[in-house]
């Protein structure tokens, strides 16, 4: 019986260890499919030019944007093969994550949560590629700092934002990268013809802003401005109509420029919370209503305005 009761407790133990093994291999096959969804992805290279669309497949990311990374990182010249990426939770779901793990790209990415950042610490892969992960409330303030401090400095590939909150701000505000590539998640209830951000405030968390958790981040039309400012071209949205794609205007080679209104893709996740923190699923222009009456931030006439 005691021999019996020592391999029961010897079993259990065992069971995280294959739980890790099941895992590696469920990845193990999502990269190999990846691979196989790149390589055709390069044999339709001249009509995913016209429409990065077709590039989308998923392996780490929540929509299709792994597919979209995977290509331009193929198809355009960048100078330098790192990425950041911040807002990444612990980073099992991510955009950049694929292109970690499947072409061995050198990556920064930061997050608010110490849980967050210590669980990525603890993965394979921050020991197996150069993956460097740090806890940080990310302001307009001090996000050069932040890159600085980390090495990146003129020595970007790709950046990609994703904050839920000040967005456009902390874009605006770097100046110590000119990276090939920009990500941006938009927020597409806005429209394609608001030039709207939410003010700027250092410690906006959305959630804490408004119960719908809507109101955050900022329009497309807000972006395409920026990004002419700063020497980019818009190529187009993801079809979730979240995600954004820049690229440096000397390293278009075919891509072409849109304007807001071509590439502007509405979003139809529903997201959306009551009072009480529950889905409430509304959905279409319904969105934009719930937010009516709010502050917010016209960047063509820099002026507070409210939601009609």
């Amino acid at each position: 019986m005691l021999n019996k009761f020592k391999r029961i407790i010897k079993s259990f133990k065992e069971i995280p260890k294959q739980n890790r093994l099941i895992i590696k291999q469920i990845e193990s096959a999502k990269l190999l499919n990846g691979q196989v969804l790149s390589a055709i992805n390069k044999q339709n290279s001249e009509a995913i030019i016209r429409n990065i669309q077709l590039a989308e497949f998923s392996v780490f990311s929540q929509w299709g944007d792994d597919g979209i990374i995977d290509f331009l990182a193929s198809y355009l010249d960048f100078e330098h093969q790192t990425f950041l990426e911040f807002g990444v939770e612990d980073y099992a779901e991510a955009n950049t994550r694929y292109l970690l793990k499947s072409k061995n790209w050198t990556g920064f990415v930061m997050d608010g949560s110490r849980q967050h950042i210590k669980k990525i610490q603890e993965e394979e892969l921050y020991w197996q590629h150069e993956l460097l992960a740090k806890e940080a409330f990310i302001t307009a303030e001090n996000i050069n700092t932040l890159i600085s401090e980390a090495g990146f400095a003129n020595k970007l590939g790709l950046l990609h934002i994703d904050i839920d909150g000040n967005d456009y701000h902390i874009w605006k505000a770097i100046t110590c990268v000119n990276p090939t590539l920009v990500i941006m998640e938009y927020n597409s209830i806005f429209g394609s013809s608001q030039a709207w951000t939410i003010p700027y405030e250092a410690d906006f968390v959305r959630q804490n802003k408004h119960h719908s958790h809507l109101y955050c981040g900022c329009s497309l039309l807000s972006y395409c401005d920026l990004a002419e400012e700063k020497g980019y071209a818009f190529i187009g949205s993801n079809r979730a109509g979240n995600n954004a794609y820049f690229v440096r205007k000397d390293k278009l080679k075919q891509l072409s420029a849109l304007s807001a209104e071509q590439g502007y893709v509405a979003s139809k996740f529903r997201e959306s919370r009551n009072q009480e923190g529950e889905l409430t699923f509304t959905t279409g222009p319904d969105r934009l209503e719930l937010l009516r009456g709010l502050d917010i931030y016209n960047t063509r006439t820099k002026t507070i305005e409210r939601i009609a």
